[in-house]
């Protein structure tokens, strides 16, 4: 692959969690010689969050790869629509159509584990969403909700390091579904308890994704680091013939 052809991959993390989520998939994404781009979400609005990352893309000279985790996928669904990006890539993630908001989606199938295990937690704010409410997991059901396969140790810490999420971005509408125009791959967690498989499957088929499972929490980066990997190489040879 020449330098021209050679894209950058960019890992956008999803709720409750931050770019370290992706701290065993970097290593050999740059072992390939790729350039790597891991930023950290706001985690306050899907248009905003999707806005701050597609000014992101913008600034990378060359062809993209956006990968999404989780409410990440949501976030590519719509800053995926950038000119330079070629591929996306979801890992238990959300897909949205255009005009759909993450709580349609999710209402459409019953609730995971994770429905019973949030908190909400008011915060100081501006504007007409003053005060906002930030939406995280308890920190004793994080470890079996969201990481039942990851090290017990290592769980804990990302129990009491969690990124929340803004409330506001669960009615939030996508304006664009990338999607349609990008080729796409999915991952199914087909164990997640956070965010129910089928609403994985769904979104992965509406899209008519080149699709794989994965026996494995919602923290798929973390639990089997090498199946990421190859899909992510999918999309970027695919994407480079």
């Amino acid at each position: 692959m020449s330098e021209a052809e050679k894209p950058t991959v960019v890992l956008v993390h999803g709720a409750f969690a931050d770019a370290s989520s992706y701290a065993r998939i970097i290593p050999a994404l740059l072992s390939r010689g790729l350039d790597v781009v891991a930023p950290a979400v706001p985690n306050r609005s899907l248009i905003g969050d999707a806005a701050y990352v597609a000014s992101l893309v913008r600034q990378i000279p060359g062809p993209v790869i956006l990968v999404g985790h989780s409410y990440g996928g949501a976030v590519i669904t719509v800053a995926g629509a950038e000119d330079n990006v070629r591929a996306l890539v979801y890992l238990a993630g959300y897909v949205l159509e255009k005009g759909e908001s993450l709580g349609e989606l999710q209402g459409r199938f019953p609730d995971s584990d994770l429905a019973a295990a949030l908190v909400q937690t008011p915060f100081p704010g501006e504007g007409p969403n003053a005060p906002g409410i930030d939406v995280s997991v308890r920190a004793d059901k994080f470890p079996a909700v969201f990481a039942a396969d990851v090290d017990p140790g290592l769980a804990s810490v990302l129990a009491v390091s969690q990124r929340p999420l803004a409330a506001q971005a669960f009615g939030e509408a996508a304006p664009v579904a990338a999607w349609r125009t990008k080729p796409s791959w999915g991952l199914v967690a087909s164990s997640d308890r956070t965010i129910n498989p089928d609403v994985e499957r769904y979104g992965y088929r509406r899209a008519g994704m080149t699709t794989v499972e994965v026996d494995s929490s919602h923290l798929v980066m973390l639990s089997h680091p090498r199946r990421v990997v190859e899909l992510i190489e999918q999309a970027v040879e695919a994407t480079s013939r």
